[in-house]
């Protein structure tokens, strides 16, 4: 399995798994998800496959996913071996406004929560769950910049938030000698790839890996769902959830069936499950460190653990890409090759040649790049 292959995590030292094991499912507080003894298996899988990038939550199943997975690695004293990665944001007390957003007062009490929940007095990895539109950067960022200084976190990083709000938060810290950002975790996959146009170039020239989140749709580029003649989806999360607010669990569309469609015929032609073809293309595209991957059964992870043990074809990638483009927006319809010839008076105008930059000889004789390349 290719899951002991490490990437460095942006510009950090930090090295992690390329596949990340995603927690959410530790618990059945939600109404679904795996009890204790199929999520120690999971994380008992994982950990043998070579794996030591995990991700979790404060609030993932009412604090059991942060709980278990403590237990899991003290029980196996695994604790510098494994990264952990958690976050805070969400409210868990109805009626108490400063025990959630991303306030001064929340992350000091949030990361206390996870510390003890976790049974570690560090966090390699602590990350802001969701933009809470109030909170300055310049706040947030000296508030994680003093958890680092004081050893309680290692690593730092935002998911869910604005393009701009998160360029704001690097420049601020790096201005000011804070400890600047080492992730961006998002969602991405082959139905949503918004990221694409702000994120990935922000990211890549910026010093942040992305850790993606949900490559499988929730599920729906399982092959699970099917749309049927009485309007059903087949059983499965995506199906209860359908009428949920939260807009990771909307995802049955027209576009959307046509990319599972194209999906299922790569998968089909390469003799990989739709799950291994969609998390290795999300792996494998620009800017990427990390993909978080999650199962409620052991079967699923396994299947998920061989997605990195492959390569697709230049004309299966392309057939996945255009069948899963998005529709460009403003202003990124005025960045396009056309428009940027009016910009350059139809000249040709590119970055560095390939050979500008320097190949590092190995002592064994090989070749590297520079280790900030994703």
């Amino acid at each position: 399995m290719s899951v002991n292959n490490y990437y460095t995590l942006g510009r950090s030292g930090l090295r992690v798994s390329r596949l990340a094991l995603g927690t959410m499912t530790f618990g059945t507080e939600w109404g679904w998800g795996a009890d204790r003894t199929t999520a120690k298996t999971l994380f008992d899988d994982y950990v043998e496959a070579g794996g030591n990038f995990i991700d979790t939550a404060d609030l993932y199943t009412n604090g059991t996913s942060e709980t278990w997975l403590g237990e899991f690695i003290a029980e196996r004293n695994l604790r510098d071996l494994m990264v952990i990665a958690t976050k805070f944001s969400y409210n868990g007390e109805p009626g108490n406004p400063n025990a959630g957003g991303n306030g001064r007062k929340n992350i000091m009490r949030a990361v206390e929560g996870s510390l003890k929940r976790l049974n570690t007095d560090y966090i390699d990895l602590y990350i802001l769950h969701t933009w809470d539109r109030i909170t300055s950067a310049a706040e947030v960022m000296r508030t994680l910049d003093d958890l680092v200084r004081s050893g309680k976190v290692r690593y730092i990083g935002l998911s869910d938030v604005p393009a701009w709000y998160a360029s704001r938060a690097q420049t601020i810290a790096e201005l000011r000698g804070y400890e600047t950002l080492s992730t961006l975790q998002l969602e991405y996959s082959l139905v949503e790839r918004n990221i694409e146009n702000e994120f990935v170039p922000f990211g890549t020239e910026h010093g942040m890996g992305i850790m993606v989140w949900s490559p499988l749709a929730s599920g729906l580029l399982s092959g699970k769902y099917r749309p049927s003649e009485d309007g059903g989806m087949g059983e499965g999360r995506l199906e209860a959830m359908k009428e949920s607010i939260n807009p990771a669990f909307q995802k049955f569309s027209d576009r959307n069936w046509k990319i599972v469609a194209e999906l299922e015929a790569v998968a089909t032609e390469v003799g990989r499950s739709m799950a291994q073809v969609a998390v290795n293309w999300a792996a494998n595209r620009p800017g990427i460190a990390s993909v978080i991957i999650g199962a409620t059964k052991p079967h699923q992870l396994q299947d998920n653990l061989q997605a990195l043990d492959f390569t697709l074809s230049e004309e299966h990638l392309m057939r996945l890409n255009q069948v899963s483009t998005p529709e460009l927006k403003f202003p990124y319809t005025f960045f396009g090759s056309e428009m940027q010839a009016m910009l350059h008076g139809g000249v040709t105008v590119g970055d560095k040649p390939k050979n500008y930059y320097p190949v590092i000889e190995t002592s064994g004789g090989g070749a590297g790049v520079d280790s900030d390349a994703e």
